[in-house]
């Protein structure tokens, strides 16, 4: 009988042997270094529309709530806090122990709003007192809320730490531990830099808008110089990150920072700053930094380029520091929140907005690049020398209205001699 080369033999004991499988994987050829770019990938452009939708509709929100003014983006960087505090505090979260400890995530939310009255008593005290005058009947109860502010949060922050004392419970010790300190590096993390935003919109809108807007416009323009072009990897903690990328990202993004603050810093209502909080309509001297200077062309300049002179305000050579910031450190903002994803091996931090994420998601370079505009600003750009604008809050919030009459008596003599 003639044997059939193309059967599986049998073993002794009558069972098929199979043949091995390796356990190799192949690579993706399609997908090596230099070889892929993102746009090939059809199944990338629904996400890419969904994100456009999405950025549409922020973008639409956000200019709505600048042109309302300092009040209504205060109250903004407060929703986006308490949105990032509930993503950040379900990270940790067990369903299984939370149940075994009722009004635990309540004290989270103590603590976090005990971290609001301080940080912003503290940023917004002298806004108070330029907004409730003495003729006022709130007067005393504003200069009593300032006056007793550090000592009613501590009290409040002890509170909390009783709370959490007295609620302790045998074998959950490990893990409400860990959610405590778990809440206070929330709040480190959260209050330390976004309240630096706060900071920054009183100071003017300008110095909140311009590094807001520099850190969209890097982060767009990185997604689609590397969705077009992206073929060499950054950084393995964002595998989608590209060198390309980064550097088409870079050049439009110091570009766009020294035209848009030309743009930006010839309107009042966003170079004022804000010294009370009131809604009105602001009006003030611009200031040195904010006044055209013109430079004529040199000669070299073709005939048929239609300007001969150009006007720069000085504020533009800042706002390149700004996006020099924006376009190479900042990112750094995102390439830690994408390590501490991948160490809780999550994808994003919510679900907040379609095709980004949770609000966290968005807001991680903005926190790195609020602090720096508050410390360039104050290092490079705030007078650093006592205004009487200055003099005179620190007399309203510190003296009484006996003090001040005494105070105004003895500098009336002083003049008259």
């Amino acid at each position: 009988m003639q044997k059939d080369h193309g059967s599986t033999p049998a073993t002794p004991t009558g069972r098929l042997r199979h043949r091995r499988r390796s356990t190799e994987v192949l690579p993706d050829v399609g997908k090596e270094n230099g070889s892929h770019l993102l746009v090939n990938d059809q199944n990338k452009y629904r996400s890419m529309l969904t994100r456009i939708y999405s950025s549409i509709w922020m973008i639409g929100g956000f200019v709505l709530i600048i042109y309302l003014g300092h009040l209504y983006i205060w109250a903004m960087v407060v929703v986006i806090q308490i949105f990032m505090a509930r993503e950040l505090f379900s990270l940790l979260r067990k369903s299984h122990e939370d149940r075994q400890l009722p009004g635990f995530r309540q004290m989270n939310w103590h603590f976090f709003f005990t971290a609001v009255l301080f940080v912003y008593g503290r940023f917004l005290n002298q806004q108070l007192v330029n907004t409730v005058t003495s003729g006022q009947p709130l007067y005393q109860l504003v200069s009593t809320f300032i006056k007793y502010h550090m000592v009613t949060c501590y009290f409040l922050y002890i509170a909390g730490f009783m709370w959490f004392i007295l609620t302790l419970k045998k074998k959950m010790y490990k893990y409400q531990f860990g959610q405590y300190a778990w809440t206070h590096m929330i709040l480190i993390v959260v209050f330390t830099q976004s309240s630096f935003t706060v900071a920054n919109i009183f100071e003017g809108i300008f110095w909140f808008l311009l590094p807001a807007s520099l850190i969209v416009i890097n982060d767009c323009a990185a997604y689609f110089f590397g969705f077009f072009f992206g073929r060499t990897p950054l950084i393995k903690l964002s595998p989608k990150k590209t060198w390309e990328g980064f550097i088409g990202a870079s050049v439009t993004t110091i570009i766009s920072a020294f035209v848009l603050a030309n743009v930006l810093g010839r309107y009042e209502w966003l170079t004022c700053p804000r010294k009370d909080l009131s809604t009105g309509w602001l009006h003030c001297d611009p200031g040195p930094l904010f006044k055209p200077e013109y430079f004529t062309l040199p000669a070299w300049i073709p005939k048929w380029f239609p300007w001969r002179e150009v006007q720069i305000l000085p504020v533009q050579w800042h706002a390149m520091w700004l996006g020099l910031f924006a376009s190479i450190i900042a990112p750094f903002g995102g390439f830690f929140a994408s390590g501490f994803k991948r160490a809780f091996k999550i994808k994003d931090f919510g679900d907040s907005i379609p095709g980004h994420g949770g609000i966290t998601d968005r807001m991680d370079c903005q926190m790195v690049m609020a602090v720096f505009a508050y410390i360039y600003h104050q290092s490079f750009i705030a007078p650093q020398s006592l205004s009487v604008d200055r003099i005179l809050d620190q007399i309203m919030m510190n003296l009484t209205f006996e003090e001040q009459q005494a105070l105004f008596m003895k500098l009336g003599q002083i003049i008259k001699a």
